[in-house]
């Protein structure tokens, strides 16, 4: 599979325990799922860096997370219908996922285009299914200068386009290459911490919303392309003017 090993998972050594509870609310049935993208293929990526951090702080807050490493991943439209073995793994970590966290280079003022691909790979739709509605999304971006938001802001654009509840917090972190050691693990700083913070959230909120995903993305015009009919037990609005 493509997924990149996380090294150390249980160590955060810019962490300070005594502030972040290990208990978030309690999950339904399983941990919240948590796919988690970047977008660098350099040997020292800090993008990749940024992502593994986050995953070491979502799973010690109680989610699972699968890192996808987009090293082998075509262009779009580049594999005849995209029938590629990275494609088909991606989007069906895509439809596994409760929660995705998006984390891109700002290169030349723009997420890079390996970011890019790998959310192009993700249709609205196939085969009946919706790879990426009614997830929640975390976006992040590292910098070579100083701060900017030019990449998450454009990822909140493509998280809203692929109807995903991307989380009010975000995480920018300005001249990266000064905070993260030798062997890529970030310094402790306040760079950190707002990562720190837009997990807390991310698995906050995935875990609120999911119990109420398929009524938040319950549409009219899907409903009347599929031919379904409301029901009135069943339509939560009509329910509450009845009540």
């Amino acid at each position: 599979m493509r997924l990149r090993t996380l090294s150390a998972p249980d160590t955060l050594p810019a962490l300070d325990p005594t502030f972040l509870a290990r208990s978030m609310p309690a999950p339904e049935t399983h941990a919240p799922r948590i796919l988690l993208l970047y977008g660098s293929l350099r040997e020292r990526s800090y993008s990749r860096f940024a992502t593994e951090e986050a995953a070491r702080l979502l799973q010690w807050l109680g989610a699972e997370t699968r890192i996808f490493d987009p090293a082998d991943l075509p262009l779009p439209d580049q594999t005849p219908k995209d029938d590629h073995p990275a494609v088909h793994e991606l989007r069906e970590l895509s439809l596994w996922s409760e929660g995705q966290v998006w984390c891109s280079p700002e290169r030349h003022g723009q997420i890079t285009g390996l970011m890019k691909a790998q959310i192009d790979h993700l249709p609205l739709s196939f085969g009946g299914m919706r790879p990426t509605q009614g997830r929640t999304l975390a976006v992040m971006q590292v910098s070579g200068g100083s701060q900017s938001f030019n990449a998450v802001n454009t990822l909140r654009l493509l998280g809203r386009w692929m109807r995903m509840f991307t989380i009010p917090n975000q995480s920018s972190v300005a001249k990266a290459y000064q905070e993260f050691d030798e062997a890529g693990r970030m310094k402790p700083s306040a760079y950190y911490d707002r990562i720190v913070d837009v997990m807390e959230e991310l698995v906050r909120v995935t875990v609120l919303l999911r119990p109420h995903t398929s009524v938040l993305t319950d549409r009219y015009s899907e409903r009347k392309q599929d031919g379904r009919t409301v029901e009135p037990q069943t339509d939560p609005a009509t329910r509450a003017q009845t009540e």
